[in-house]
């Protein structure tokens, strides 16, 4: 099955897939709506974010990279109608945005020690933006 995920900087060395914190966990939507994915991108621009581009790609393909990240990923079928504040940011992005980072990609060991690297990451990139 195909479905349409947002991609920054798309078929370059620095490709990255948009992503939302959901409690502690980095989730990666695809939308089976191409629509639903370009409605994303405008509201993430009216933020100043910038725009991903819309991409269609397996199901299966990003559920195997979330599962090797680490990263949980969610589906969002047409006409999805949220029933709570965290299903509602499946389809409207949060009211702020992480700082647009380092878009390589590091292999998840699930160790203490890259768990504690990853968090001061965060805290450096979270601390620039005062």
């Amino acid at each position: 099955m195909l479905v349409h995920v947002l991609l920054y900087e798309a078929g370059t060395e620095s490709e990255g897939i948009h992503s939302i914190e959901l409690k502690g966990s980095t989730v990666i939507l695809m939308f089976q709506d191409r629509d639903d994915a370009e409605r994303y991108c405008g509201l993430l621009e009216a933020q100043d974010f910038p725009t991903p581009s819309v991409e269609k790609l397996t199901r299966m393909d990003i559920e195997a990279f979330c599962r090797e990240a680490g990263y949980e990923a969610r589906f969002v079928e047409k006409g999805f109608i949220p029933n709570s504040d965290e299903e509602r940011l499946m389809i409207s992005p949060p009211l702020s945005n992480l700082e647009v980072g380092d878009w390589q990609y590091k292999e998840n060991t699930n160790n203490q020690s890259s768990t504690n690297a990853q968090l001061e990451d965060i805290k450096k990139r979270l601390e620039n933006l005062l």
